[in-house]
């Protein structure tokens, strides 16, 4: 699974995979944007 910035939409982290059936938010930090976003998983 990989993790993309809901501001910037660049995808910085990765996760293995897991059976959820709700998609992964968490705030991490964008290198892009220079600040903690909220990251959102992507499919």
């Amino acid at each position: 699974m990989i993790l993309c910035c809901a501001e910037c939409g660049s995808r910085n982290y990765t996760y293995p995979e897991k059976d959820a059936a709700t998609r992964l938010e968490l705030k991490k930090y964008c290198p892009r944007c220079n600040r903690h976003t909220l990251h959102k998983q992507t499919r």
